[in-house]
């Protein structure tokens, strides 16, 4: 679709990007954007004029993707996180759409790939080291992932079902070892290294109700002021990590099975429900209790449904 900055914008955002202003754009700003969907992955064409945008930082509960952006025309420079990226024609960088965004690009066309973060199985340590930087895109994994990125922007739709999401499952492994490999280029300092060890340790007993910065400390035979320095420059304290890594996995169970608040609240680590709610509430804006009421009607309209209906017209954007 070629539209104006406000149509623009409007497909940006239903898109699932986050909100950009541009300081370039004027009155005759023309940009093209296009759609299409490929399994749980979603791919965004863009054609734009000479831009120079900024994104501000937004609330986590919007950061379920995070996006690979292909260069497929002109050049770009994006600053986000660490990262610091100067992309031409086939690189690619990956972003966060939950952090501050600052880009200027000439005259571009380029296609991005919104991917569920919990599909990248990579830690959030590593994500941090790779958000911002520049990956080749003329050899090796990074020219994989160009070239289909490139290629599936204009032949998702014709898929069936089946083979999106096989299709889906080879390019996000792609993406996965285009993004290990730029982590090995170099050598991570000790602290990152111990950093991630920690990450790990951490994610693997978030259902332990007695999980703490002191225990953390001492099963890493380091100190509890060692352990808060090695995460000042980080976007999360290990405290607030924790809780945020538990409230995630609460959600995504909430979302996904019968099973009461309490008794999932208590499954990671909550033990008590009612100081649970209110940071849950808190942190995503909504009860708990929402998304046990999602589940039931959904439920409820799944059975109810006519079965050739629901089987013979999907909607398509």
């Amino acid at each position: 679709m070629l539209g104006n900055l406000e149509t623009f914008q409007e497909e940006l955002a239903a898109s699932g990007f986050p909100p950009l202003v541009n300081k370039l754009a004027g009155a005759d700003f023309r940009g093209r954007i296009a759609t299409r969907d490929l399994g749980p992955l979603r791919l965004v064409s863009l054609d734009t004029p000479e831009s120079s945008c900024m994104g501000r930082e937004r609330d986590a509960s919007d950061g379920e993707n995070l996006a690979v952006k292909v260069m497929t025309r002109g050049r770009t420079r994006i600053e986000q996180g660490r990262g610091d990226a100067e992309l031409g024609p086939a690189d690619l960088v990956l972003l966060d759409p939950t952090r501050t965004l600052r880009f200027e690009s000439t005259a571009a066309a380029h296609v991005t790939i919104l991917v569920p973060r919990r599909e990248l199985r990579i830690r959030p340590a590593q994500i941090d080291r790779l958000i911002g930087v520049r990956i080749d895109g003329s050899n090796g994994p990074g020219a994989l992932v160009s070239v289909l990125a490139r290629e599936l922007a204009w032949s998702a739709s014709e898929f069936r079902e089946a083979e999106a999401l096989r299709s889906a499952a080879a390019v996000v492994e792609l993406i996965a070892v285009a993004l290990e490999a730029r982590l090995s280029d170099g050598q991570p300092a000790p602290d990152e290294l111990l950093r991630t060890r920690i990450a790990g340790y951490i994610e693997a007993r978030l259902a332990d109700p007695d999980l703490s910065p002191l225990g953390i400390a001492a099963a890493h035979h380091i100190s509890v002021r060692r352990l808060h320095k090695l995460f000042a420059d980080q976007p999360l304290t290990v405290a607030a990590l924790i809780r945020r890594r538990r409230l995630e996995r609460c959600r995504a169970e909430l979302t996904g099975s019968g099973r009461t608040v309490t008794a999932v609240a208590a499954r990671w680590g909550f033990s008590d429900p009612t100081h649970f709610s209110k940071l849950f509430k808190t942190t995503y804006g909504y009860n708990a209790r929402a998304l046990i009421a999602n589940n039931r009607a959904r439920t409820t309209k799944t059975r109810t449904a006519d079965p050739e209906q629901d089987g013979g017209h999907q909607g398509r954007r």
